[in-house]
């Protein structure tokens, strides 16, 4: 996992953050306990806690610094093709101390500055130190599969992992009353707000260039990447043979798979019995023959319990297989973690869940593969398929809202039988509510009386 932590100052003499940034290294220890490591200098200290995955050597550890002393690396995450890169900067004359793909990330950034995120297939989140132009580079995958939260002011400027790192800096901890409301009404905290003022989630897909020249932080934010949409790509797809789609997509699938099986320490599966860790499991096993997968079950619960089809799927393809059985203390007794490690309002109960299993699974294998994000990808809930009919169908936004009036006129009979329909459209409902009023935060700014002007 590692974790990410970094300062910068315009005065360093003055400030007192960098007496703390040992202790607030240490608040994310947990997810590097590999190793853990900084580097201060003049008006900088970075800092990062590593989980050895790929090249387990030392020599691996971060910060790390290449060969002319110009650029440090601070790195959270995985770049899947970085042996192909590694081969074309090898090719353009550039050598390597290490098998890492740390190394590998720094040396493209060195060859193609921030363009080189272009050609990264993986997740990420990064730092990296430019001493010679006084610039630090920060970037988000495009996804936002790996975390990175900030905080800014004219003087100083920080980010890392865990927004519990930032505030172990003693940056002043002021809530943020738009982001609870926010958080009452999705119940998560959308980027780039935090609960915190002035703490911010750097967005997927985004990079921040901050500079300390004139004894200012200027900072540059763009976006590197979006999701493409080509229109005339759209139409030639929808024409396109079924059978031929699916081969396609298998192989996209299969790839992604064969990618993250690479590593230099054991890899396992965490399989449900549901279409998504099953199709990975399934894969992982022609890739690599001897993966184990991993389960929960819940005795004291048969409802929820799913793991006689994960031993199902798992006989079937004949992996190993182990089930950690569950039971309702134990996710209590791990409900005050979870809520620690959290570090912000965050109302998805599944974090209690992975919580114990990712523990369990710990003792056997360092690296699990899961179907997160699959039904996002796949449209796997009931919700996408309606805001697709709804599309579909012509109807536009404001008819959402006329269509969840109606439902109040609606006979509670006739409720009963279309409560999953009215579920949707509420949901679409405030999905659009929240756009609108995120809009309007944008006009109202960080003025407070403005913005609750606006919202009211």
């Amino acid at each position: 996992m590692c974790g990410i932590l970094g300062l910068v100052s315009v005065d360093r003499a003055a400030s007192s953050y960098f007496d703390l940034f040992d202790a607030a290294l240490n608040t994310i220890k947990h997810r590097g306990p590999d190793n853990i490591s900084k580097l201060m200098e003049q008006n900088i200290a970075l800092g990062h806690t590593r989980l050895s995955i790929i090249d387990l050597d030392e020599r691996s550890n971060q910060p790390m610094t290449d060969l002319s002393g110009r650029f440090t690396i601070i790195f959270n995450g995985e770049i899947y093709n970085y042996q192909e890169l590694r081969s074309e900067c090898e090719e353009a004359g550039y050598s390597f101390r290490t098998m890492s793909d740390t190394e590998v990330l720094q040396v493209m950034y060195m060859r193609m500055g921030k363009k080189c995120l272009d050609k990264l297939n993986g997740f990420f989140s990064l730092g990296i130190y430019d001493r010679e132009e006084k610039s630090l580079f920060v970037a988000r995958d495009r996804m936002g599969i790996k975390p990175l939260v900030y905080y800014a002011n004219d003087e100083t400027f920080a980010f890392g992992s865990e927004l519990r790192a930032l505030m172990a800096l003693g940056f002043p901890k002021v809530l943020d009353k738009v982001s609870l409301f926010n958080y009452f009404k999705l119940n998560y905290i959308p980027a780039p707000a935090t609960i915190l003022k002035d703490h911010y989630k750097l967005e997927p897909g985004h990079s921040i260039l901050v500079s300390w020249k004139n004894d200012a932080i200027t900072l540059e934010k763009e976006q590197w990447y979006s999701i493409p949409y080509d229109p005339d790509s759209e139409k030639e797809l929808s024409h396109h043979d079924y059978k031929q789609s699916q081969k396609v997509l298998k192989r996209f699938v299969r790839e992604s798979i064969r990618r993250r099986l690479v590593a230099d320490v054991e890899v396992g599966t965490f399989l449900s019995g549901g279409i998504d860790s099953s199709i990975i499991t399934a894969i992982a096993k022609e890739e690599k023959n001897d993966i184990t997968a991993f389960s929960i079950g819940f005795p004291d619960q048969p409802y929820y319990d799913e793991s006689s089809y994960a031993k199902e799927v798992a006989g079937h393809l004949g992996v190993n297989h182990h089930v950690f059985n569950i039971k309702f203390q134990d996710l209590l007794e791990s409900s005050d973690e979870i809520l620690n490690h959290l570090d912000e309002p965050f109302a998805d109960s599944s974090a209690l869940n992975v919580n114990v299993l990712s523990k369990s699974v710990r003792q056997h294998v360092k690296v699990a593969l899961s179907g997160d994000g699959g039904d996002e990808l796949f449209g796997g809930y009931h919700k996408h398929g309606a805001e697709f009919r709804v599309r579909n169908a012509g109807i536009k936004e404001h008819m959402v809202g006329k269509l969840h009036l109606i439902w109040g006129q609606t006979s509670s009979f006739k409720k009963r039988k279309a409560t999953k329909l009215y579920k949707a459209i509420a949901k679409i409902q405030r999905w659009l509510q929240f756009k609108t009023k995120r809009s309007l935060l944008a006009l109202g700014g960080r003025d407070e009386r403005r913005t609750s002007q606006l919202l009211n």
